[in-house]
């Protein structure tokens, strides 16, 4: 019937004047009829789908700008709250009339407050919903960086207590919120740490636009406590170093002591005298809590509503195995900075020649450990630049903070150094400890720029797969049978004449011999003529030993100078937390940039320069154990 249809129709248009069957004419009109109704449904369907896909896009970016608006909006309101708390402290800091230090405090102590309420309210919403799988960051909050925290934050309690002493021997003349201010701090720091152990890594996916608030609230809280601690603890060190000033008798700089000290007697004076001094040493571990409470709680308002690639995280253990020469010379330089600051702050203010022998120790000291941690930063981008290795570009909230803060918190000490140099060049006099201050600013600058490189590095470094032709040894033997067992056989197994309790595996290497199943039984036959056979390592079984050494030396000495530079930054940490800062006592940059601008300058550089050496020591530390 087709081909009759097909021949008539090549017969009609051959020749229009021969008669056409009605059959097939009827036969053409369905075949047209079918392809439009083919033809209409593909439209149909073509329109379909665009408007689903245009649907799609519409859905997409309605979901999308609500979050976009969330985050805009979470983070204007944290600078709001932050600015504000920074003109009450600016305030009390310069003695504004009709502004008090219980303003601020209740400042504090409001925000606090709010932070423990959407906290408890987050570790009860997760309780609720525990029996839920949720997202994680494994790059965030680690193991040893909730460690630190914790022990910093037992400290701080150890400071709110003796806050809470000293208002009580002084309670006739302080307001109460000097009392109530150290009792919710310490609740506060009780709960956020049991909040940042459960909860530093998760990845926020309901009550989104509730939740960017509430962390970014808790951001700029724990900001506005770690200002208000640097505040307090740089008011304590000028007034000090003005104390030094005035016994040292230097006529031409204007010095009026800042005092906020309570206008009535101590209830027990020893102990008042035990609290106060006892509050300022501990102040550095105070600044150090809270700033690092900060960045784990910016973490993870970056992570909120995060998508993460769901791929196994490996645990990256601590082994302190081959890290030995390291580790002591991290060791004697730490031992070397408590000794060296101890006779500073002994010696510095006694008299002029005392002071500039201080001066002078402390600069010789340190240009001889900034020296030792150029070379050995040097030293570890050399072996990278050798090394073919790939690095980590993935996106990662954690580790682009890091780089961020290193490279940000570097730039207080660079401005101190830069001014140090500056005020050399620019002085007419110049005694004989500035010399030593010029290669020690020099050396400042340089070693934060090789630091920073170094850390940068390692932590966008891949972790390192081992090959398995170095895992599996290859081996060629001489042996009259076909094939040498590392295993035993089955029946061996079966028959239970493998005893695993005995110790003695029999298909192991044994030096230059090895032993093997015979074919005949399943005994083991010790004839020494042909059972046993030598062993023979092919030529690139010793390449790919060769290599795998010079691997493991390089990270050897990777890891030996990651925990060296580790070490050295907490000896580095410790002068400036302490009271040892040769950027005000040595007194040439007040005299070239004038005492109130200078000083002004160091207690906005001085915060950043200390934080930066702790967050180094961290980073270092997760170098040490990813190398």
């Amino acid at each position: 019937m087709v081909e009759l249809a097909m021949s008539s129709t090549s017969v009609m248009s051959l020749d229009p004047l021969l008669p056409v069957d009605p059959a097939v004419n009827g036969y053409l009109a369905i075949q047209a009829e079918e392809s439009k109704v083919v033809t209409f449904y593909d439209s149909c369907m073509t329109s379909l789908y665009a408007s689903y896909y245009r649907n799609c896009r519409v859905l997409t970016t309605l979901a999308y700008y609500p979050q976009k608006s969330a985050e805009t909006l979470s983070s204007q309101y944290g600078l709001s709250v932050f600015l504000a708390g920074l003109l009450l402290m600016f305030a009390w800091a310069v003695h504004a009339a009709g502004l008090h230090k219980s303003h601020l405090l209740s400042y504090l102590i409001t925000l606090m407050l709010v932070q423990l309420l959407w906290m408890l309210w987050y570790v009860c919403r997760s309780y609720t919903q525990r029996r839920l799988i949720q997202e994680k960051d494994t790059h965030a909050g680690a193991r040893w960086l909730r460690c630190g925290i914790t022990l910093f934050a037992m400290i701080t309690l150890i400071m709110d207590s003796f806050k809470i002493g000293y208002f009580i021997g002084f309670s006739n003349c302080l307001s109460a919120t000097e009392g109530i201010f150290p009792v919710t701090h310490a609740v506060h720091t009780l709960l956020q740490v049991y909040f940042l152990w459960c909860h530093a890594k998760d990845i926020i996916q309901s009550f989104k636009t509730l939740e960017r608030f509430g962390v970014i609230h808790s951001v700029f809280t724990n900001l506005l406590l770690w200002t208000n601690g640097v505040l307090t603890e740089s008011k304590h060190q000028l007034n000090e170093h003005k104390e030094r000033l005035i016994m040292l008798g230097f006529g031409n700089i204007t010095i009026v002591l800042d005092d906020h000290a309570p206008q009535c007697n101590c209830s027990t004076t020893t102990l008042c005298s035990i609290f106060s001094q006892g509050i300022y040493y501990l102040y550095p571990f105070n600044i150090e809590y809270h700033i690092l409470a900060s960045t784990m709680l910016y973490v993870l308002w970056k992570n909120i509503g995060r998508k993460v690639e769901h791929h196994q995280q490996h645990k990256i253990p601590f082994k302190f195995h081959g890290i030995t020469i390291g580790t002591i010379f991290g060791l004697t330089v730490l031992t070397s900075t408590i000794a060296i600051v101890v006779v500073y702050l002994i010696q510095i203010g006694r008299s002029k020649i005392k002071s500039e022998l201080a001066l002078t120790m402390f600069y010789i000291y340190a240009i001889s450990v900034l020296t030792l941690m150029c070379t050995a930063g040097i030293v570890a981008l050399l072996i990278y630049r050798l090394e073919d290795r790939s690095l980590d570009n993935s996106k990662n909230p954690a580790r682009k903070l890091d780089a961020d803060l290193l490279v940000g918190t570097a730039s207080g000490s660079w401005l101190l150094s830069w001014g140090s140099i500056l005020a050399i060049i620019c002085a007419q006099d110049h005694p004989q400890y500035t010399w030593y201050n010029l290669p020690y600013s020099i050396l400042v600058i340089i070693e934060k720029y090789i630091q920073n490189l170094f850390i940068i590095e390692s932590i966008h470094q891949e972790q390192e797969k081992v090959n398995d032709d170095i895992k599996t040894l290859r081996i060629v033997t001489i042996s009259r049978e076909n094939t040498l067992s590392l295993t035993p056989s089955f029946k061996e197994i079966y028959n239970g004449t493998v005893d695993a309790d005995s110790g003695e595996l029999p298909y192991l290497f044994n030096r230059n011999v090895c032993v093997r199943e015979s074919s005949s039984n399943g005994s083991l036959e010790e004839d020494k003529s042909q059972v046993f056979s030598p062993v023979i390592h092919s030529t690139s079984d010793f390449s790919l030993y060769s290599s795998n050494s010079v691997a493991n030396n390089k990270r050897r000495i990777l890891k030996n100078i990651a925990a060296f530079l580790f070490l050295c930054n907490l000896s580095l940490w410790i002068p400036p937390a302490f009271g040892c800062r040769p950027v005000y006592d040595n007194g040439l940059e007040e005299i070239v940039f004038g005492f109130e601008p200078w000083i002004i300058v160091v207690n906005l550089a001085m915060p950043f320069s200390i934080f930066y050496r702790m967050h180094s020591a961290a980073s270092l530390f997760e170098v040490s154990c990813k190398t």
